[in-house]
């Protein structure tokens, strides 16, 4: 029997969505507010969704403070209070909630081993959320 078990987290986090690959104009058009030069912030919601076998031992899908403990790590401590555009993962990329929710499905992919990683949901506003499953990227 496969369930599913989300958890939910909080962080806050700034960002300027410009592309290098644009002109200032092209930018301003693109993006409008959001390409203010002093950035903006957001309030995120981060919904981690994860999928398993209920174990008989605990009847649970996955050891929820293990998986607490590595968004807490891996997470929430290097994004909360940070400015997206100086993270290493935005070097070349632009700190949209695309790419954001991206990078942090990449982080869980990679490290978490407690349950499969069915998808991440960030919440960026009451009107604008994303997901990522994984697989095929999209990028150019």
């Amino acid at each position: 029997m496969k369930a599913y078990l989300t958890r939910r987290y909080m962080f806050s986090a700034s960002h300027r969505l410009h592309s290098k690959g644009m002109s200032d104009a092209e930018n301003r058009e693109t993006y409008g507010k959001c390409n203010n030069p002093h950035g903006h912030g957001h309030n995120y919601s981060l919904e981690v969704t994860v999928s398993g076998q209920v174990q008989s031992a605990t009847g649970m899908v996955c050891n929820r403070m293990e998986l607490d403990d590595f968004v807490g790590r891996e997470i929430l401590q290097k994004f909360d209070i940070q400015n997206l555009n100086l993270l290493p993962q935005f070097v070349d990329d632009v700190p949209t909630t695309e790419n954001l929710c991206i990078a942090l499905y990449d982080i869980l992919q990679r490290g978490f081993t407690g349950a499969h990683l069915e998808r991440v949901r960030l919440e960026e506003t009451m009107m604008n959320s994303f997901e990522y499953a994984g697989g095929a990227e999209i990028r150019p």
